[in-house]
């Protein structure tokens, strides 16, 4: 007879798919966060701006409820340039001339005059560090990311749930959430994925630019690829998956390959988000969405959080010298007409791009994309589904599924020994 455990994590497995149907579905159609927070005056009509500039209206926007941008790597520029040491500089100061960088995007002065209300700040480390060191590099990238938030508590406050956000907001601070940047960072282990969600961890990229050995990154879809390839998850990759959503940590797809991308639509009973990226038609690179994935987004109730990197925002079909602010709106106004102003969010990817677009250089710059997409037609609502309400939506719905889950106990599955690809840094047990 099966015991108890066997039952559990049988029925985790099999009802999870019919969960999809019957909790998910009340999630696509609930595309507001109105139960948590009342809607804003209308910025267009503020008697505060009587002659209601586009870029004021922005900033009214802005201030009226969170943008909450999808991906940051300040932490890894403090590994790069700092080692790891966040009490050697100043945030407050500029730090890209303090450093002599172009690479360093954010600092205080910029995300005040930029408006941020959220940030997901991204925990990565290089994928050389896999098969080796990766938890512990991660664990200091961690390390650094709470530093930084609890040496400036007037600016930042570290939260990890939806309702933490607005209440951050609502402080006048910048909420900080953080996001794993790659699932190698795992080492192929869920009890290290049970761990990092104690940590903080509220969404992970199932991969970065390198498969794990249970899924497969972006890299395999372009032409010439002669890596290895799984095809997408394999069944330790499902029971990733299954894990991430019983825990409540948001499946980010934003550096998987199509095929990884098709497997966890088909498998997640909580909303997908794309962290940080952009739209394949208009940019024909595989690190972006194509449409009929875009679709599925939309079937699901996830959100793609637009990237600002040049290279992702203007190459072929489209290609041209120069890569500017409007073309970073193109993308956004693609998403939103092809699946709607519910499905498309903020991902700068700030700190982990080395070029941008002329007009979005930094942090500071989010308020004149919001002017342009106002001189484009947006109402204030659909600014503010695009600043935060989108994410916040995925995120409650997210939360609940987990609470949904709490009596299900946690998969114990480990990876099988012959697909772990390299075991000569393990401890044979």
């Amino acid at each position: 007879m099966p015991d108890i455990l066997q039952i559990s994590t049988f029925l985790l497995v099999t009802l999870l798919p019919v969960l999809a149907v019957t909790i998910g579905e009340r999630f696509i159609l609930d595309t507001d966060v109105a139960a948590m927070v009342p809607n804003s005056s209308n910025c267009s009509n503020s008697s505060a701006i009587p002659t209601t500039s586009y870029l004021e209206r922005a900033k009214c926007v802005l201030e009226s409820f969170p943008l909450i941008d999808g991906h940051n790597d300040l932490a890894e520029r403090y590994r790069e340039f700092l080692n790891n040491t966040v009490y050697a500089v100043d945030l407050r100061s500029d730090l890209s001339q303090l450093l002599n960088t172009t690479e360093l995007q954010a600092d205080i002065p910029k995300l005040l005059a930029g408006k941020l209300g959220g940030q997901f700040w991204s925990c990565w480390v290089s994928c050389g560090s896999q098969y080796k060191d990766v938890v512990r590099m991660t664990l200091d990238q961690l390390d650094v990311i709470k530093k930084f938030i609890r040496r400036y508590p007037d600016v930042f406050k570290f939260v990890s749930t939806a309702q933490g956000v607005l209440d951050a907001f609502s402080e006048g601070k910048i909420a900080s959430l953080i996001g794993l940047e790659g699932g190698h960072s795992l080492d192929s282990s869920l009890g290290v994925l049970r761990m990092y969600y104690e940590l903080g961890i509220r969404y992970m990229t199932v991969t970065h630019s390198c498969n794990t050995p249970w899924a497969d990154n972006w890299h395999v879809d372009e032409i010439g690829y002669n890596g290895t390839k799984i095809d997408g998850l394999t069944e330790f990759g499902k029971q990733v998956i299954r894990e991430m959503n019983r825990l409540g940590i948001m499946v980010d797809l934003a550096h998987v390959s199509k095929k990884t991308m098709s497997d966890i639509l088909d498998l997640s009973v909580a909303p997908v988000i794309f962290s940080h990226s952009s739209a394949f038609r208009l940019c024909n690179h595989f690190r972006n969405v194509q449409d009929d994935i875009l679709f599925r987004t939309k079937a699901n109730g996830g959100v793609v959080m637009v990237n600002f990197y040049d290279k992702f925002v203007v190459c072929p079909p489209n290609n041209k010298p120069d890569t500017v602010m409007l073309d970073v709106a193109d993308h956004i106004d693609y998403i939103k007409d092809l699946i709607g102003v519910d499905h498309v969010g903020i991902g700068a990817d700030f700190n982990g791009i080395p070029s941008t677009p002329k007009g979005l250089e930094d942090v500071s710059k989010y308020p004149d994309l919001f002017a342009e997409l106002i001189k484009r037609g947006w109402s204030d609502g659909d600014l503010q589904k695009l600043a935060g309400r989108n994410i916040l939506r995925v995120f409650r719905a997210v939360e609940q599924i987990r609470d949904g889950l709490v009596n299900v106990p946690p998969i114990e599955d480990h990876i099988p020994p012959e697909q772990y690809v390299n075991d000569s840094c393990r401890t044979d047990i």
